[in-house]
């Protein structure tokens, strides 16, 4: 227990100056106070994750990995919205300014006019940035690394995280100004600290992918000022980050041609359509309990869709191991995936390819039937701007390319012309 002095905190609420307590109608806000203002970073993919730029006097928390690219992300987007005459400050407790400035010379920004600080006193941050009255972006780089001196803890303990995240909310809020916090995360993937923090802030982005892969995905976990779930597609290169504006294209390139057990996906990611390949094995199992590994979706739902396939299809996978992948490092959430993931599991026990040139999407309920999904236009219209020419999906309706309805699982195998006891070519 911490005992914490209650003193004043400055009004929450862009440029608040009235009293305490005073109300104000909904109808009597105009466009202009409910439009909120955006500060464009010039890098589309950060931009489009956080709705169309940053908002002034709002906070936004970026976690990530240790070395997968947050902060070389944010000195470019420092950079960037600095030589627009935004004065940008940022504030490093983890590096000395000569390290600093070692990274922007390799990622030829060493020219920028961003103002540079080490330090890690919330109490004396704030001040000074107070003081300097005309600022307009703070990046804060990391929250674990600040301590305020009204604590007895340690810098990284939970009172301290929130405290620091607390003050410079306020500080946001009070001078609209735009904050970005760097999180460090655990190794289940949450941001250390207190979960409190991600409620306390307006975005939580996270930079998603391994350190050994090239290539990046920022995803928005919760934003209140655009879609949430939005992704950003970026390639680690020796200048830097630079942005993917093809994510399809970058997750399909090198398939290999007729190979059992892959299948593309038409999914959204957003408001973004994103094709991926999601590549199945079911291999016979010397095991007792045979294996099931997954990269990039839910294992829960494979469970799921194995079921069906077993009760409702004949389908034995309880001696196979069974091994699902989604190429190209990004993990896929939505429901609409199940169809896909069925399909490439058929192909990997019959041993037949499926159609080079198709797609699959749908969701599969537990009585075997595939239930329509939400925007099948817009998944159909990006497959067919890619070159693909058949899609297997719940409904067809007027579409960009000819679409095989499926109405359950049977139809699925009769459409692929498998029988649920073709041999694999394996067994």
């Amino acid at each position: 227990m911490t005992e914490e002095p209650a003193g004043d905190r400055p009004p929450i609420g862009r440029g608040a100056k009235a009293p305490k307590g005073r109300k104000v109608e909904l109808s009597s806000l105009s466009g202009q106070d409910t439009e909120p203002a955006r500060l464009i970073s010039g890098i589309s993919e950060l931009d489009r994750v956080l709705g169309g730029g940053l908002v002034a006097g709002s906070a936004t928390l970026l976690g990530g990995d240790p070395g997968i690219g947050k902060s070389t992300l944010l000195l470019q987007a420092a950079a960037s919205m600095a030589r627009k005459e935004l004065r940008t400050v940022y504030v490093s407790g983890e590096e000395a300014l000569a390290q600093l400035r070692m990274r922007a010379a390799r990622l030829k920004l060493a020219q920028a006019p961003v103002e540079l600080a080490a330090e890690t006193n919330i109490a004396d941050i704030r001040k000074t940035l107070e003081s300097a009255g005309d600022v307009g972006l703070v990046i804060i780089d990391s929250i674990q690394t600040m301590w305020s001196p009204a604590i007895e803890a340690a810098p990284g303990t939970v009172s301290q995280v929130r405290v620091s995240g607390q003050e410079l909310i306020h500080f946001a809020k009070a001078n609209d100004v735009a904050v970005i916090l760097v999180g460090h995360v655990t190794k289940d993937g949450q941001i250390a600290g207190p979960r409190v923090l991600e409620h306390m802030v307006d975005t939580v982005v996270y930079f998603e992918g391994d350190r050994g892969d090239q290539f990046r995905i920022l995803r928005a976990i919760k934003n209140r000022f655009g879609p949430a779930h939005e992704i950003g597609v970026f390639e680690m290169r020796e200048e830097g980050l630079a942005e993917v504006q093809n994510p399809s294209a970058l997750f399909l390139e090198a398939r290999d041609e007729s190979v059992p057990g892959a299948a593309v996906f038409a999914g959204i990611e957003g408001t973004r359509p994103v094709l991926v390949e999601i590549q199945a094995l079911a291999a016979p199992s010397s095991l007792a309990t045979p294996r099931r590994a997954i990269v990039g979706w839910d294992s829960a739902r494979l469970s799921m869709v194995l079921a069906v396939l077993e009760a409702r299809c004949g389908m034995a996978f309880g001696g196979r191991d069974v091994f699902l992948n989604v190429a190209g490092g990004l993990r896929i959430n939505e429901p609409a995936a199940d169809l896909a993931v069925a399909a490439a599991l058929i192909s990997s026990m019959s041993g037949k390819p499926l159609p080079r040139q198709s797609v699959a999407f749908g969701e599969i309920s537990l009585s075997g039937t595939v239930r329509p999904v939400s925007q099948s236009d817009l998944r159909l219209k990006e497959a067919a701007k890619l070159g693909f020419q058949q899609a297997f999906a719940p409904v067809a309706g007027k579409a960009a390319m000819p679409v095989k309805e499926i109405g359950d699982l049977a139809a699925l195998i009769a459409a692929l012309g498998v029988s649920p006891n073709d041999p694999s070519d394996d067994s």
